[in-house]
């Protein structure tokens, strides 16, 4: 999967069955993916992204056997329905799984939580994972699947990393071979620091990824500086995750995208 200005638009799964708010089926959560996932490419996305973020509240670090296996169904319905580049997150921090369910559906990449050093989240303390999740992913013959890392993430606590800047945090994501570093906002839609990024630009040789924040206003602020543009929030109704897909946020959006390409 080659990152050039890559969009890449999320699919938030509706709530699985076992979680506090689940109401529907996993042939209706399967369906509402589906339909999501055809919305973004017919628009011209480049890439989409899988994550049960209506779960909520999270497990940390760890999932029951009937997440992975409902999200593994609504992957490969989502694999069969469009031909893009497809990836997966398993919150919160449930890496090792996301990296099975991408093996067993055919999916092209997982965001990871907690790759290098550790930090609080509204979970507790998630430690970091880069040892273990790599050598599953050798052990299960998975190094086709990238593993794209948060660093400094959203929804949480780096008091116990104060000393330890972003920069460090991206240079050490890299030297334990993550294939592109994620850099969010303090929340989900929150915009980016614009200076973090200019700095990491000139630090690391592996794609940086914006994770959160982007708009069709702001976007031409970021774009040389992230390879690679996570969308969920703006493309919903009223800027809102838990929404639906408003198409015409889409369509402005990726007609900027257009321009921008053009240079």
């Amino acid at each position: 999967m080659n990152l050039n200005k890559t969009i890449i638009g999320m699919v938030h799964v509706q709530a699985l069955p076992g979680t506090p708010q689940n109401k529907y089926s996993i042939s209706q959560i399967c369906d509402i993916a589906v339909s999501e996932a055809k919305l973004y490419a017919a628009a011209g996305l480049d890439s989409i992204m899988l994550e049960n973020m209506h779960d909520v509240p999270y497990l940390k670090g760890t999932v029951g056997p009937e997440i992975i296996a409902a999200m593994s169904v609504v992957a490969k319905a989502v694999r069969e329905a469009v031909d893009l580049p497809l990836g997966i997150q398993i919150l919160a921090g449930a890496n090792k799984e996301a990296l099975a369910v991408a093996k067993a559906a055919d999916l092209q990449f997982i965001r990871a939580e907690g790759f290098v050093f550790g930090h609080v989240a509204d979970e507790g303390y998630i430690d970091s994972c880069a040892g273990e999740l790599l050598r599953y992913r050798k052990a299960i013959d998975a190094e086709d699947i990238l593993v794209f890392t948060d660093i400094k993430k959203k929804h949480s606590s780096h008091a116990i990393t104060a000393d330890v800047d972003i920069d460090e945090t991206a240079v050490a994501a890299e030297f334990f071979l993550s294939d592109g570093v994620i850099v969010t906002g303090s929340a989900t839609g929150k915009a980016v620091y614009l200076h973090e990024l200019k700095s990491l630009k000139d630090k690391i040789q592996i794609p940086i990824l914006i994770g959160s924040g982007i708009t069709d206003e702001n976007l031409e602020e970021y774009w040389n500086y992230a390879s690679a543009f996570i969308v969920g929030s703006y493309f919903k109704e009223k800027g809102v995750w838990k929404n639906k897909i408003d198409e015409k946020r889409i369509k402005n959006f990726m007609d900027k995208v257009k321009l921008l390409r053009l240079g």
